[in-house]
Parts: structure tokens; sequence; C-alpha cells
């Protein structure tokens, strides 16, 4: 697992953990001393160090990757040519890795990979009220230069589990068996937002409970799709589990509820009477953002996997977020 300790690594650890998986962590920083409790190995360091992942794979027999290391949108943003580096020649690094592991044991190595709604770029407000629900295949046009990599990297991902099989004829079978997900927004209680564009919903209910006001970056009007962590974290076990008889796709849409930045304030409100929360967008983000779908159409992945978040926008603010952001800060408002 890369980027270990990050937002979805959190919630990723403690379930394979859980269920008696050894988890490999690569990460830029040392884990927390709780997350490190659940891991069987950790290594410190980046991806692009290939000696590293040399290391790893040498080490280690490797059944399956999640690579959710990445510069996120808006720092990807502030330096492109280094968020080219990390998002895609590490993703490049990891997958030719993987494949040769797959290839060396003569097994098929699962590579699952979190995209993003931002590999979306729809060309004006009025096309984005006019489209809906955004399937795959549509709009896949970015405007951000972590966008461009993440849709370049489904490709790349395409092309290792096509190209590279082992075995003849009809009995070829990959190398590398690679599963995206394109994640909307994702809302974690357990973790503080880090640079990403869709981050101001959990931002706001993370400042309402430490007590400090919280001026949006985006307009109270902006919709974007979103996710509660523990709906992402059970979608990508599950299409790590799906035989691969079933999937009709490589790269899957998933989501839980489609909501504007205000509806996301007033829930805030309700959960913390006293939060101060005001707009003052950023134009540069409420650019990308206005790109972005206002919901997408994960239809193939309900019908292929079985994919059916628990959290709709309620449940994921009155249960999941409130008590256990609370309890984060308690006695800080």
């Amino acid at each position: 697992m890369t980027g270990a300790g990050g937002e979805v690594g959190h919630g990723l650890i403690g379930r394979l953990a859980a269920a008696g998986r050894p988890v490999v962590t690569i990460d830029v920083q040392p884990l927390s001393s709780g997350l490190a409790a659940g891991v069987a190995a950790e290594y410190t360091g980046s991806i692009l160090d290939g000696a590293l992942l040399d290391e790893v794979f040498r080490t280690h027999r490797v059944e399956a990757v999640f690579h959710l290391a990445a510069l996120l949108s808006t720092s990807a943003e502030r330096d492109p040519q280094q968020a080219h580096r990390v998002n895609v020649d590490g993703t490049l690094a990891l997958l030719e890795r993987a494949r040769q592991a797959g290839a060396s044991t003569e097994t098929t190595v699962r590579f699952l990979f979190p995209s993003t709604i931002a590999v979306y770029g729809l060309p004006s407000l009025a096309v984005k009220d006019e489209a809906g629900r955004v399937a795959e295949d549509a709009f896949t046009t970015p405007t951000t230069m972590y966008g461009c990599n993440k849709l370049y990297c489904e490709h790349l991902g395409r092309y290792y589990a096509r190209h590279y099989r082992q075995g003849a004829g009809h009995g070829a079978v990959p190398a590398l068996d690679f599963r995206g997900l394109r994640f909307p927004g994702l809302i974690s209680a357990d973790t503080v937002p880090t640079g990403g564009t869709s981050d101001y919903a959990p931002e706001m209910i993370h400042a309402a409970a430490r007590g400090e006001a919280y001026a949006c970056f985006v307009g109270p009007e902006t919709r974007l799709p979103f996710m509660a962590m523990p709906d992402a974290i059970e979608a990508l076990l599950r299409l790590e589990q799906a035989p691969a008889s079933v999937l009709s796709r490589t790269v899957y849409n998933v989501s839980a509820f489609s909501a504007s930045a205000d509806d996301c304030a007033r829930e805030v409100r309700v959960a913390f009477p006293g939060a101060v929360i005001t707009w003052a967008p950023d134009a540069r983000r409420q650019g990308i953002v206005d790109t972005w779908p206002a919901d997408v159409d994960d239809a193939a992945a309900r019908t292929d996997w079985g994919f059916a978040p628990a959290f709709d926008f309620a449940r994921t603010f009155q249960e999941y977020l409130r008590p256990a952001v609370a309890a984060r800060y308690a006695g800080r408002a």
C-alpha cells in the first residue's frame, strides 16, 4: 500500500489487518504508532525511489497493490512538474514492478488505483447543469494536471492489463489485473483534509468542531458528488475481491450523494450551532470545481460488483461525521 498514511490508508489498513491480510506500506512519512501496529512491514520513502520499490517487491510476495500515493489537485497545480513525477512516473514504476512480480510467480497481481472526478472537464456551468449524472466515458477532458495525470494512469493500467499476459492461446492470463475507482469528494472523520479541491466539505466541520470560523473557497451554489470514507474503503475492497468475469470496465465511477456547498454548511450549523461559515470563493479553485460534474453515473459499479454505499447525505453528517469529529476536538471549541 503506497501513501498509507493518508486519508484512505487510515481506514484501509484497519480493514485489511482485521481480515488477517499482511500489509506492507510505503509512505514519505513514518506512520503513526496506531497505524504502524496494523502493518506487517513499513517502508519510509518515496515511490520515485526505484531501489526502495525493488527492495519491497524482492522481499515480499505481493498479491495486491493499493496505490494510494498522489499529489492532490490543489498541490499539483502549484507544482505541476512534481505532480507529474509523483502521479505518473510513480504509478508507472509500480505497474512495471507489479507486472514483473506477477510474471515471476506465474500469478496475477491485482492493482487497485484510486482515480478521481478530476478526470472530467465540463466546458461551462450551463453544460454541467445540463449534463446531470456523468458516465465514465463522457467529458474526459481534464483541466488540471492532477486530472491529466490520473486519466493517463487509467490508460496505462489498461495497457498493462491487456498487453502483458502469461501462458499461450486461450489459456493466457494477465500478469497484472488493473482496477480503478473514480472517487468523488471523500469526507473523513478520522483525518484532517490536506490539499484536495473538494475538501471544503470536511474542512467546514473540522473547523466548526475546533471552534474556528471557516471561509469557504467555493461559492454556496457549488455542487459536487461526495462519499463518506467508510463507503470508499468498502468500495475498494469490494472491487478488489470481485471476480474478473463480472467486470465490464477497467475503471468505475462511484458516489453516494450530490450536495451543494450550502447544503453542507447547513448540516454543519445543525451539528455545531455556533459554527461561523462565510463564503470567500478563490477564483482558481472555483474554476477547477466548476469543470467537475455535479454528479456521476455509477450504475456500472452497482450492477457489476454490487456497489451500494451505506451513508447518504444525512447519515454522513449526522451519524458518521458529527460524533467522531466532536470527540476528536472535545474541549477545544
